[in-house]
């Protein structure tokens, strides 16, 4: 049966940037080994992605609560964000768009690395693994706020 899961995060989006690895050093200067390697840890470089995806997580959480998806998935996510006040006029034409404004936000941060920590929060919350998703639509947009439109659709019969 096909299914669709439509949901809305509020909030400004993190990106899930890359990730940091060092080595663990003991008191003595020298890394921590243990089977012959050294001992690494690995985080975000972003520390704000955790709340971000943990907000992703909850948003899908409280519009499905099935078993998790295990076949071929669509995934459209749909980033928006408010202009800036610089974009607008000023006195009476406050409220106008200046011709000048952007049609599209190109600052940073990408959309890929949006698309990644909305796909790795979705992990284990809607689908089991996310090389399940197999189509992908994605856009940055203006809004009157900062919010992300996220649809997950399954795209066969036999996907749970």
């Amino acid at each position: 049966m096909k299914q669709t899961i439509a949901f809305i995060v509020h909030g400004d989006p993190k990106p899930q940037g890359s990730k940091l690895s060092h080595a663990i050093y003991g008191r003595d200067g020298k890394p921590v080994m243990k089977n012959g390697r050294v001992i690494t840890v690995t985080r975000n470089d972003n520390p704000d992605v955790l709340s971000w995806r943990g907000a992703v997580a909850d948003a899908a959480r409280h519009v499905y609560d099935g078993p998790l998806l295990t076949g071929p998935i669509k995934l459209t996510v749909l980033f928006y964000r408010p202009r800036p006040k610089g974009h607008f006029g000023s006195g009476r034409n406050a409220n106008n768009i200046k011709e000048s404004a952007p049609a599209y936000p190109t600052t940073k941060p990408d959309s890929t690395k949006l698309l990644r920590a909305v796909e790795d929060a979705l992990t284990n919350v809607v689908w089991k693994d996310d090389s399940q998703i197999v189509k992908h639509d994605v856009e940055k947009n203006w809004g009157a706020s900062a919010q992300t439109h996220v649809i997950v659709e399954t795209l066969s019969p036999e996907a749970t």
